[in-house]
């Protein structure tokens, strides 16, 4: 492998945005499905031919170089997280001029000063409208497998409920991977509604969510990139079946004598559940119940209960019952 700088940070190169809303003239408008936009005609027409919609050049508010993009027919979208953390978080104030404000939640940055929307408003700033504080604004970067290009796409949202649950979702998966391999996930904008004042506003907010794997495998260490990019055959990281021990257990208890036990450790070992020389905890437990069930015979013999019924049988080893150490210090 060559070399790389040590001053500069390696990134992928930017190829274009994941939105939810998109300009008509100098009007906003929100989109219930996703739209893309790139500078690339090449990439807006391939997400065009894999989640429809039109190509068209357009250009972004306060700017005129012109740029591509389709308004699809998706509402959801398979993207993958990169290694690394993908998320940036600020409250942020943007005018013509540029972004006047970029909080942390605790302290402006620009300024260097605390939070001036909460002094201002309160901890329910957020409420005020838009244009009178800060918007809670999330970035995450994705790579969208489907599409050409190696690149990233940004994925944005102002949206103030998104933002915890992106933080909790991305924060959950680092904890998992610690930011090695990609994790398969799908965007998807999700219609919802709140009350309050007796008034019910509806929006819409982009939900991550795992595709194709489970929590426990996404939280058990970085996935192998062939399963990642095609988490349908990721037949690899299939969860195992729990193993059968506790039926041969209660199978055990059931067995009139110790011989019964000896053919459910026989069988269990043939099933490939038990380790052939007995070393395994299942095995030991299975040896007791059988200690347990000649002890009993040996009592309800000598009481007279029953008459003692000889049976001639092979070595141990022979019958293939291992001969090691069960709890209590005997062998069997």
């Amino acid at each position: 492998m060559g070399s790389r700088l040590f001053n500069i940070q390696r990134r992928a190169a930017e190829h274009g945005r994941l939105r939810t809303g998109y300009t008509k003239g100098n009007r906003p408008v929100r989109s219930s499905t996703w739209v893309v936009s790139s500078h690339s005609e090449e990439h807006v027409t391939m997400a065009a031919k894999l989640w429809g919609g039109t190509p068209e050049q357009w250009s972004p508010l306060n700017s005129s170089v012109p740029q591509w993009r389709v308004i699809t027919e998706a509402e959801s979208i398979e993207a993958l997280i990169t290694p690394g953390d993908p998320l940036n978080q600020y409250n942020e104030m943007w005018s013509k001029g540029g972004c006047s404000r970029r909080c942390d939640g605790q302290t402006e940055l620009l300024s260097r000063q605390p939070c001036l929307c909460a002094r201002q408003f309160g901890e329910d700033w957020h409420l005020q409208s838009k244009g009178r504080v800060c918007s809670v604004t999330s970035r995450l970067n994705v790579m969208l497998p489907d599409l050409t290009g190696m690149g990233m796409w940004r994925a944005e949202t102002h949206s103030f409920y998104a933002a915890s649950e992106w933080g909790a979702m991305v924060d959950m998966i680092l904890a998992g991977t610690d930011g090695k391999g990609f994790v398969p996930v799908t965007l998807r904008i999700e219609p919802r509604q709140r009350v309050a004042n007796g008034e019910t506003k509806k929006f819409p907010v982009v939900v991550v969510e795992l595709r194709g794997v489970t929590p426990r495998q996404a939280l058990s260490g970085p996935l192998a990139t062939a399963v990642a990019l095609n988490p349908s055959q990721g037949s690899a990281l299939a969860i195992e079946a729990p193993k059968p021990g506790p039926s041969y257990i209660a199978e055990a208890e059931g067995g009139l004598t110790s011989e019964d036990v000896r053919d459910v450790w026989r069988r269990a070992r043939e099933a490939g559940d038990v380790a052939p020389d007995g070393s395994d905890a299942l095995s030991k437990e299975l040896m007791a119940i059988a200690l347990r069930k000649d002890e009993e015979a040996a009592q309800l013999d000598e009481d007279g209960a029953v008459e003692a019924e000889i049976v001639e049988s092979e070595p141990s080893e022979a019958a293939g019952w291992p001969k090691v150490a069960v709890p209590g210090g005997r062998r069997s």
